[in-house]
């Protein structure tokens, strides 16, 4: 049984890992083995407009067992791991009432940290005032917006890195809107995920160099798939603030469309900050999230053993 109520035992396994790292592939087996669905805990994936570039399950693995929460919202839509891990909880909850595994899958630590350990109770901010928060910054540029506000907020300011434009957006827009900043939400009490759902968490991390290879091979499997068409076409379509605006070989092939560099350019330099990534996500991956098994492979048999 997936589920007992009254035993307080309802599993729900994580499967996490940096981006090229077969997670998704391992999940689907465990879904199929386990009679799962899968559900999505990856930032890019949660919107629709680049479906090739952010590596959505194709439709043969849509086929064999449910997936949930990939290109749910729209690229002009925010979500925040806040957002995400609401409708990931939807999500498992209706899973888990027709007595199915739910199996979350995705490399956004951020997102699955939140889910199994809850975060701070920060309000839903209304949207306008994300844009005059957006505007102000392309008013001022980096540099000057950190330092405005960094005189209204010096707690949270001392915190962020002063070069990250969407992180300091976020605190100013949280200020604006809430009168409190950033800081004081952290410092509150969090919101802890329901009691009754025990996670079962892996981490995948396959050796360096099978990583790196793997993620160069797949940016090239997303090109000969129509990766630069999709480009293209978001492109067209495309306005200041998108987080689909940074997924993975987007701002190289965009940069490659615009006539600013080759097209073996832009595969390389895509290939590097894909490559670079992974290798941040691994850190991440080893620091913060207290797994309860690490995988080299994406050995669907020897996490079988092991989950019950």
């Amino acid at each position: 049984m997936i589920c007992r109520p009254k035993d307080g035992d309802c599993k729900v396994l994580v499967v996490g890992g940096p981006t090229a790292s077969g997670k998704s592939g391992l999940a689907l087996a465990m879904a199929e083995a386990r009679d799962g669905v899968i559900i999505n805990a990856d930032s890019m994936q949660v919107y629709g407009g680049l479906p090739l570039l952010t590596a959505q399950p194709p439709q043969e693995d849509t086929a064999k067992v449910p997936h949930r929460l990939y290109g749910v919202l729209p690229p002009k839509d925010v979500c925040s791991a806040a957002r995400w891990a609401g409708m990931a909880l939807e999500e498992i909850h209706a899973t888990r009432a027709k007595d199915k595994l739910p199996v979350i899958v995705g490399g956004t630590g951020f997102y699955i940290k939140t889910l199994l350990e809850g975060i701070s109770p920060i309000p839903d901010v209304p949207d306008s005032f994300r844009q005059e928060a957006n505007a102000l910054h392309k008013e001022l540029g980096t540099p000057a917006f950190y330092a405005a506000l960094e005189k209204r907020d010096p707690a949270t300011a001392a915190k962020l890195d002063r070069s990250n434009p969407q992180r300091l957006i976020r605190a100013w827009e949280v200020l604006a809107a809430t009168g409190k900043g950033l800081a004081v939400w952290q410092a509150a009490p969090r919101v802890k995920p329901p009691g009754d759902i025990a996670f079962f968490t892996v981490t995948l991390l396959p050796p360096r160099e099978t990583l790196y290879a793997a993620c160069d091979g797949r940016f090239k499997k997303m090109l000969d798939a129509g990766a630069l068409d999709e480009a293209k076409n978001f492109m067209k379509n495309e306005t200041a603030g998108m987080a689909l605006s940074k997924a993975l070989g987007y701002p190289e092939l965009k940069d490659y469309i615009a006539g600013k560099t080759t097209r073996a350019d832009a595969i390389r330099l895509a290939q590097q900050s894909t490559r670079n990534y992974a290798k941040r996500q691994v850190t991440w991956f080893r620091n913060q999230i207290a797994a309860d098994m690490v995988l080299e492979s994406a050995d669907p048999g020897a996490l079988l053993n092991k989950f019950s």
